[in-house]
């Protein structure tokens, strides 16, 4: 096969025009040669950071979507079914992963659970970290989430970041926030990246440790904006990521739109590559080509340098995407799950209490992290109450893998003015999270995800959208767009019901998230990221 075009050689910052020759899924020449064609041809992209699972897809699934935006390979955190269902979960992805062209690249989760105080569906002690960082397919260890572990040198923890230099496997960081003597003890340890940065400052200080920097673009964390003037000095050691991105953006839209973005704000386009097609491959050491002699052919056909648009996605030699229509066949696939518990009273979510003020959790649009704030607590007959008037809704999360009574807490800037939205995507230990108007519409948009085994609701008296997710509770068993479009209609419902989130289940999906700061709600209780212990509701 012999292709035509203009070649984009990144590595010296040249475009020559030439033809790509490819024989058994390698390239054997780069030949230059004069010749019509104005289509660019240059590596595929690479999404450096993300949880698959976040796509709601299961890896065949979102391949099929990923390839008609010019992505050729990830660097996939398969943290979320590793905590429903352990190192089951994780072969499971590898598996399933393997049964299409697009080339996954896995780690090994750190942190399952994250913490201590929630509970998961599984635990991978440093022992099961041993024995996946010794399986060929597992190419690193997955996010260090637990950095007060690194830091107070928390026994387990320092092995599982041992076993990884053992089996010369790079280990990647998740430190939001972390500064000073902190990052550097946390940096020294053997961490190397990090995607959680969402100041300029935070990521500049990072990269003058030596630590490699992300550009988190996804579906609620969005830190473009605040770290892409950073890539013009430091694009060897930066790349792009998503994080978790929910399955209508992701067929918008992938690593591509963050190309264009970065070539808008007039970045060297060459610079804008190195992170989105060379980086990654290098430090996770990829098998993935770069549009080299005698690499696998791994390569793209854009219209032009400006907005990427993708005409075709090659990989090892196949094209798997042509003019926005894909080539990826569907597989058939189990749907392996973990939810064990009953459906759920009225009653449950009744809190009883007199203080005058509570705290409260208090959302942040397109961020991970969250504020506490204290309120004024609305009471009757003895029960603190939603106060709608001042967006101060109810939010509980349900243990979903035993019976226990559910934690409930108090949440701002969802702005529900009736009805109740809930999720079993609820990072990392996917119990069931739900924010509401009433005790009444909480319970009943959980009992419907209990019926369910897992997804996503939204509720409103009689009126009911959902999306069943019954792989692990967090995947669904249909295709993209199906899943795509039903989303949309569940997101649409819930901003119908007063939500201005951008993303609301994306945002209701990091409640949970403790090793984030600071406020959370986890299904034992309300929990600070700063402090690292619980909290009472009455302040």
């Amino acid at each position: 096969m012999q292709i035509q075009g203009q070649i984009v050689d990144i590595k010296n910052k040249r475009i020559y025009s030439g033809e790509v020759h490819v024989e058994n899924g390698k390239i054997i020449a780069l030949i230059e040669k004069e010749h019509g064609n104005k289509n660019y041809i240059l590596p595929g992209f690479i999404d450096a950071h993300i949880h698959i699972e976040s796509s709601m897809l299961v890896p065949s699934e979102f391949a099929k979507i990923a390839v008609l935006h010019g992505t050729v390979a990830t660097i996939s955190d398969p943290h979320e079914i590793a905590n429903v269902l352990g190192a089951a979960g994780v072969y499971y992805m590898i598996e399933n992963s393997k049964k299409v062209p697009l080339k996954f690249h896995f780690g090994a989760p750190s942190c399952v659970p994250a913490t201590s105080f929630e509970t998961a569906g599984a635990i991978i002690d440093s022992d099961g970290i041993k024995e996946l960082m010794s399986h060929p397919d597992i190419y690193y260890l997955a996010e260090m989430m637990n950095y007060p572990g690194v830091l107070f040198d928390d026994p387990e923890v320092l092995k599982k970041i041992e076993w990884a230099k053992h089996f010369d496997k790079p280990v990647d960081g998740h430190a939001p926030g972390l500064r000073g003597e902190s990052v550097k003890k946390y940096i020294n340890a053997g961490i190397t990246t990090d995607h959680e940065c969402f100041t300029f400052e935070e990521a500049q200080e990072k990269l003058s440790l030596g630590m490699k920097v992300l550009i988190r673009e996804g579906s609620a964390a969005k830190n473009f904006e605040a770290l892409i003037d950073l890539l013009p000095e430091h694009f060897e050691n930066m790349m792009f990521c998503s994080d978790d991105k929910h399955p209508d953006d992701l067929i918008v839209s992938h690593i591509n739109a963050l190309c264009a973005r970065a070539v808008a704000k007039e970045i060297d386009v060459f610079k804008v590559l190195q992170a989105a097609c060379i980086n990654p491959v290098h430090h996770y050491k990829m098998n993935v080509g770069l549009l080299r002699e005698n690499d696998a052919a791994d390569f793209i056909i854009v219209e032009d340098l400006s907005n990427f648009k993708v005409l075709q996605t090659y990989i090892d030699g196949k094209l798997v995407a042509e003019n926005g229509k894909s080539f990826v066949t569907h597989v058939d696939f189990e749907t392996p799950n973990n939810f064990n518990v009953d459906e759920k009273q009225i009653s449950d979510f009744e809190v009883t209490g007199t203080a005058s003020k509570i705290r409260v959790i208090e959302a942040l649009e397109g961020q991970l992290i969250t504020n506490e704030i204290h309120h004024e607590a609305l009471h009757s007959e003895g029960k603190i109450l939603v106060d709608i008037s001042n967006d101060v809704l109810k939010m509980a999360v349900v243990n979903r893998y035993q019976n226990t009574k559910p934690a409930i807490a108090f949440i701002k800037n969802f702005g529900l003015k009736k009805g109740a939205i809930a999720s079993s995507v609820a990072h990392d230990c996917h119990n069931i999270v739900v924010v509401g108007t009433s005790d009444e519409e909480i319970c009943h948009a959980v009992n419907v995800l209990i019926r369910n085994t897992g997804g996503i609701c939204a509720v409103h008296g009689t009126e009911v959208k959902s999306l069943a997710l019954p792989v692990a509770g967090i995947m669904s068993d249909k295709d993209g767009w199906e899943t795509g479009k039903r989303y949309q209609e569940i997101d649409a419902m819930a901003k119908s019901l007063g939500s201005q989130l951008k993303a609301p289940f994306m945002t209701l999906s990091f409640m949970a998230l403790l090793v984030i700061p600071d406020l959370k709600l986890s299904d034992k209780g309300l929990f600070s990221g700063k402090a690292f212990e619980f909290v009472n509701l009455e302040v």
